[in-house]
């Protein structure tokens, strides 16, 4: 079966019985032309959307039904944690081609609905149409946060401190490698097929930092904070020009993992380079003051994820990379992924 043997009341009602009963905070969900909840007290609302297109942002030739309904609220997620936000609820908007099986569009939303349960997500609404062209998910995130605790890209001083969360450049070794499944042209090195799996995993099923977003946030160790779904030399431009600091890292400080060297070494290209220009990581890069590293210890400790130490905010407005923190430094090009070009 496919979508188009469906009633739109039907489709709706597949999504619903995957759903957790409401809260009590939502006064009317799934059912009416709009949804209402109950605002929390003493806390500003963070509102994020984010689309994913089929060919665009996935390829369902080697993206699982239920990866493609993770990413596309993980994306939302990532946002809402680069913020300092607890995310509360979600609104889905399907735009789906009427040869696409059910049993995917289940998949899909499988995904979605997993990931929302592990952050206690509430999906109160949405909207499905049909479309001619490729297969759109369109999600929109809510969280809030304590007024004076939101994190913006544009906080960043003088001499703080850079940081990024977990590792990177694992997102994209794993599409490199999904790539090559899709082709047939995979590598044979026995040491890559015994790493691949993690690599493969961190691009399809990516963890968005929400409980360490809103530990930063609660605990005021941040002065600056952006996620990374578009890399992290994209990630540093962006937190510079908002900040109007300049920013340096040192190469050999960066968090990369042996399983996504590996990947990139046996495709004879430079980790660094493809770990600072590759995305879908949805790490949070953090600028924080040096006065300030007993707080970020802290949220560190309990955000379940490490923050690495990999430069400094400088005056001089250029954003840099050293090989070693006694090299020279060089121009880091803003490279990220385009969605226009």
């Amino acid at each position: 079966m496919t979508i188009s043997d469906l009633t739109e009341r039907e489709i709706i009602a597949r999504i619903e019985r995957q759903l957790p009963p409401a809260p009590d905070w939502l006064l009317v969900g799934i059912g009416d032309d709009a949804a209402i909840v109950e605002p929390e007290r003493n806390r500003v609302e963070v509102l994020t959307v984010d689309a994913v297109v089929e060919g665009v942002h996935f390829d369902r030739a080697f993206v699982p039904p239920d990866a493609i309904g993770h990413r596309a609220l993980a994306v939302n997620l990532s946002d809402i944690a680069a913020m300092g936000a607890a995310p509360r609820l979600a609104l889905l908007s399907f735009a789906l081609p009427p040869a696409l099986p059910l049993d995917d569009f289940d998949g899909i939303v499988a995904g979605i609905v997993t990931l929302a349960g592990r952050h206690r997500v509430q999906v109160v609404g949405g909207n499905l149409t049909r479309t001619t062209g490729p297969l759109v998910i369109d999600i929109t995130v809510a969280g809030t946060v304590k007024r004076r605790q939101a994190l913006t890209r544009s906080g960043a001083r003088p001499g703080d401190e850079v940081y990024v969360s977990g590792a990177i450049g694992a997102a994209a070794a794993g599409l490199l490698l999904l790539h090559e499944t899709r082709t047939g042209r995979g590598a044979n090195d026995s040491e890559l097929s015994s790493t691949s799996e993690s690599c493969v995993d961190r691009y399809l099923r990516p963890t968005p930092r929400v409980r360490l977003g809103t530990l930063l946030a609660r605990n005021r160790a941040a002065t600056a904070c952006m996620d990374l779904s578009d890399g992290l030399s994209d990630a540093l431009h962006q937190v510079a020009d908002a900040s109007g600091v300049g920013i340096s890292i040192v190469a050999d400080a960066l968090p990369i993992d042996a399983a996504t060297r590996a990947v990139f070494a046996a495709h004879q290209l430079d980790p660094i380079g493809e770990a600072v220009s590759g995305g879908d990581d949805y790490e949070l890069l953090v600028a924080v003051r040096p006065r300030l590293r007993r707080r970020l210890a802290a949220a560190t400790r309990h955000g379940g994820t490490p923050l690495t130490r990999i430069g400094v905010c400088t005056d001089d407005r250029a954003v840099t990379i050293r090989p070693t923190a006694d090299a020279a430094a060089e121009p880091l090009g803003r490279r990220a992924f385009a969605h226009f070009r």
